[in-house]
């Protein structure tokens, strides 16, 4: 591997770096910040191993947080009885579909208890425009 190459496991074991061989090329090991640690290898080149060589997204924990992916994946879901549901589409990238977005947006909003005001007509005429508080 090149100097400073970057070990994370995205598979579905914590097997896919061996921390044991890895260890036994190396002559140090240091942690630069949690979930990074730095192997030097006998040679002087440098590697770096995210989240201890355990699967990435789940060990290191520094993407989207469950309150977002629940979002995602019901967006997910939601889009797939969509394509199910719809008569042939020509292949091609498609935009989530505004009320499937807004159905799971509302569902979510309704799981922590929030609601939301209706603008007022003022607060509408700002946002269609870009004209006020410019001149």
């Amino acid at each position: 591997m090149k100097n400073g190459a970057i070990l994370a496991n995205s598979g579905h074991f914590n097997v896919e770096v061996s921390l044991k061989d890895l260890e036994g090329l190396s002559t140090a090991k240091r942690t630069i910040r949690p979930n990074l640690e730095e192997y030097t290898l006998k040679d002087g080149r440098k590697l770096y191993l995210l989240a201890e060589g355990r699967l990435v997204n789940l060990a290191a924990a520094e993407g989207h947080p469950s309150e977002v992916m629940d979002m995602s994946f019901a967006n997910q879901a939601l889009c797939a009885e969509h394509i199910a549901k719809t008569a042939r589409m020509p292949p091609k990238v498609y935009a989530v579909p505004r009320e499937i977005d807004e159905a799971v947006a509302d569902l979510k909003l309704k799981a922590m208890g929030v609601k939301i005001d209706k603008l007022t007509p003022e607060q509408q005429k700002y946002l269609s425009t870009w004209e006020m508080g410019t001149t």
